[in-house]
């Protein structure tokens, strides 16, 4: 590696280390906890409670088997870049960008969505909103991060951990007031049933808001440079973290409704905190309400350290101007941190939070197919790739990912054209940047050549613990 190579990379690099299995399967968690407080609700409206539950199966399997492939691939191809890391390796710098691109958009817009949330939540608690509420999350929660992942994502357990708190509390209140008929409480339109009163196409609609149950799971992986051990760390961690998001989402979809209705919950902005006073709970939806917002602040605080690794990744690569990705002395990202946060409040102002997650739902599924098929180009193409997890079920496994992928993708025009439309026209004005400009500045010419330069960049930085690696691996 030259001497310019090396000087470029020893500027950009992350805090090995920082996090194990634990850390990495609350970082998940995190991810994706808001998302049992409010919004998968509303997909009850769409398909009434049978019909959510069959779209919650569906993207539960999706989910499941994506999240099997991806810890497979973070095992063996451990980058900050994720997605796009696995998917450089499988289909080239063009199927690299196209896959980052679709991750950054679900990441860079779901901040600025869950800010918007958060800003109506702090208003029923506080009595105030607007733009310096965005604005004074967006600066205290990017602050936190630029002091260093370390202390970023122990803050960000705690958060978790209350908000979870929350929802079992709840669970424990209502499950004494359960019954199965308050599941089937929506009135059957003509030529449907009980179980699915607004027939299969409300099931197709409901897929969108089955995905909040889930959705962000899969940016475990952009840790994967910053953990202690990444062949072991980053798959425990991504399905630790996704079997416990299996066990949360059956408590809410089951609990919730059938003690106080799915009429009144597939309407209701708080569920939990209306199924409680519905159920003579008060004091504890006092207390719930307050942790909803903690369940917003972990998502949207969670969210903006994957979109920081993201845009660092991209950015050391060449696909983003790379004087993104130079790290302070506490090995943070600052300017991946700050300008995408600068970008997400300006799109917070637009007050549309429902319309920005939905493009980001776009976004997030066109990743998963490229995801999954990632997978399986590397199982045909690269079988004698080191991979010290394999996914059970190979190919097969990351196979119905893909397909359920798509499905969700064509759900979410069905349930929001617009979202649909307008997601497509930031993926044109990405690829018109990519093919007019970043392709020909690209740091490495394949993904085998960027690895091998950080390899050899981590190894100059960190000799001895490179060499103690070495002896250990020898021993073994």
């Amino acid at each position: 590696m030259s001497t310019s190579h090396q000087d470029y990379l020893a500027k950009r690099q992350l805090k090995k280390g920082t996090a194990g299995w634990i850390l990495l399967a609350g970082l998940g968690v995190s991810y994706v906890i808001s998302g049992d407080f409010a919004g998968w609700n509303f997909g009850i409206a769409q398909a009434g409670w049978g019909g959510f539950a069959i779209a919650a199966l569906l993207m539960a399997v999706m989910y499941f088997t994506l999240v099997l492939s991806l810890a497979e691939m973070s095992a063996a191809i451990p980058a900050a870049g994720g997605g796009y890391s696995f998917a450089r390796q499988a289909m080239g710098p063009a199927g690299g960008y196209l896959t980052g691109l679709a991750v950054l958009i679900e990441y860079a817009l779901a901040p600025a969505a869950i800010v918007i949330f958060i800003g109506s939540a702090v208003e029923a608690l506080l009595g105030f909103n607007g733009p310096w509420v965005y604005a004074a999350f967006y600066l205290v929660f990017i602050g936190i991060h630029l002091a260093g992942v370390g202390e970023a994502l122990k803050v960000m357990m705690v958060i978790s951990g209350l908000a979870v708190l929350a929802i079992i509390a709840t669970a424990v209140a209502l499950i004494g007031n359960f019954d199965s008929a308050n599941l089937f409480d929506i009135a059957a339109s003509e030529g449907t049933s009980a179980m699915l009163p607004l027939g299969w196409y409300g099931v197709w609609a409901a897929l969108p808001f089955a995905m909040w149950l889930f959705l962000a799971v899969e940016g475990v992986p952009l840790a994967a440079e910053e953990s202690k051990d990444p062949a072991k760390d980053v798959p425990k961690g991504i399905i630790g973290a996704m079997v416990f998001l299996l066990f949360t989402a059956l408590l809410v979809v089951l609990l919730i409704p059938g003690a106080a209705g799915a009429q009144a919950m597939g309407a209701s902005a708080v569920p939990l905190v209306d199924a409680l006073n519905a159920t003579g709970n008060s004091q504890l939806a006092t207390v719930v309400n307050v942790l909803g917002l903690v369940g917003l602040i972990a998502s949207f605080f969670s969210i903006i350290y994957g979109y920081s690794r993201l845009v660092f990744a991209l950015s050391r690569a060449g696909y983003l101007p790379q004087s993104l990705s130079v790290t302070t002395e506490r090995k943070v990202p600052a300017r991946a941190l700050i300008v995408p946060g600068v970008l997400g409040f300006a799109a917070s102002l637009s007050g549309e939070g429902d319309l920005m997650l939905a493009m980001a739902v776009v976004g997030a599924t066109v990743s998963y197919a490229l995801m999954a098929l990632s997978h399986i180009m590397l199982r045909v193409k690269q079988p004698e790739l080191v991979r010290p997890y394999k996914t059970p079920g190979g190919v097969f496994t990351s196979g119905i990912a893909l397909l359920l992928s798509l499905i969700a993708l064509t759900g979410v025009y069905a349930f929001d054209p617009r979202a649909f439309f307008y997601t497509l026209i930031l993926f044109v004005i990405g690829a018109a940047y990519y093919f007019g400009y970043s392709k020909n500045h690209l740091v490495a010419k394949t993904a085998e050549e960027e690895f091998a330069m950080l390899e050899q960049a981590e190894a100059d930085l960190y000799p001895e613990e490179n060499a103690e690696n070495s002896a250990t691996a020898q021993t073994v």
